[in-house]
């Protein structure tokens, strides 16, 4: 290729970022890193066919500043905890939203396949929960409490069971997501069809609003946290099946990254569900009032930090940037 044709061709691209190098603000080391990749390749092609042109001493020097940024950055960031959750991941999420919406979408679409089968069969929910649990179950309606499963146990050591657990299944839905994205979502749809069966019994027992408004306590973070860890596995997946224009072998280790930094926004949400469903479910029969507030506030913080946060953040973001 002709040295003017290859500077057409990726000129943009390279005043792109050299305007995001000059920009007033930090800009997160990870995205800066991504363009770092693509300039990384120009300059070496540029090293090959334009030996001591002008267009290599540009990129050169571009190369260099973004080294020299990219290290700032990291160095800034280290110990940044308040940052990452308060910018730096909402931040990064933005560009995740595709795969977040896929991730409910699948859910929802399992929890109707749930609710729509244990309908129509009577067996389908035994097939799902087990016959013992169905059983344990069905007794405690008949006595009266509905959710009394979630008062059999002590409260500490029920916080740190419930915790490990959700972890495990957190871990898992991302894990799987080395077998590309259909693991992930395998996992994701054998949970929405368990929580379809689950509430259509309750459902089928006449104590639809006993059992939802007590479960859901501590099941609002909770089903949120499988929703949010399948879109981890999706994104690590995709980093599998379309790497674009990176390697294969870089187009994975990025897109585990990226999946890792979304499964480290989990932890908070770890702990609270496994407090809230150890310490506060229990009280089956608090006031209908505090048990509503806990609820939708729990979807709330959910909706806001990982659907409406981070478009705000970025809408801030490229506001800056265009400054």
């Amino acid at each position: 290729m002709r040295e003017a044709a290859f500077v057409k061709q990726n000129k943009e691209k390279w005043i792109a970022f050299e305007r995001a190098l000059d920009a007033p603000i930090k800009i997160n080391p990870d995205h800066l890193s991504d363009l770092y990749i693509h300039l990384t390749n120009d300059l070496a092609y540029a090293q090959t066919y334009y030996e001591n042109s002008n267009t290599l001493k540009y990129l050169n020097s571009l190369a260099s500043q973004a080294h020299q940024k990219i290290y700032i950055n990291k160095k800034e960031s280290k110990n940044s905890i308040v940052k990452f959750f308060k910018t730096d991941f909402p931040l990064f999420f933005s560009s995740y939203q595709k795969e977040f919406l896929l991730a409910i979408l699948a859910f929802a679409v399992a929890v109707f396949i749930g609710t729509i089968s244990t309908l129509f069969d009577d067996s389908f929910v035994r097939l799902i929960l087990g016959d013992g649990y169905v059983n344990m179950t069905l007794e405690n309606i008949e006595a009266g409490n509905p959710t009394a499963v979630y008062q059999d146990s002590g409260q500490g050591g029920m916080f740190l069971g419930i915790t490990i657990n959700n972890i495990r299944v957190g871990m898992m839905c991302f894990a799987l997501g080395f077998l590309t994205s259909i693991g992930s979502l395998y996992v994701i749809f054998s949970n929405g069809i368990m929580v379809g069966a689950f509430f259509t019994m309750f459902y089928k027992e006449g104590v639809t609003i006993e059992a939802w408004r007590v479960i859901m306590l501590h099941g609002t973070i909770e089903l949120s946290i499988i929703v949010v860890c399948g879109a981890a596995g999706i994104i690590l997946g995709n980093g599998i099946l379309f790497p674009g224009t990176y390697e294969r072998k870089y187009s994975l280790i990025k897109s585990a990254k990226a999946g890792l930094k979304v499964m480290v926004s989990t932890i908070p949400l770890f702990i609270l569900a496994g407090f809230i469903e150890g310490f506060i479910t229990r009280y089956a029969f608090m006031p209908a009032v505090l048990n509503w507030v806990i609820v939708i506030g729990s979807a709330a913080l959910i909706i806001w930090y990982y659907g409406i946060y981070p478009r705000i953040v970025k809408n801030k973001y490229e506001q800056i940037h265009r400054a």
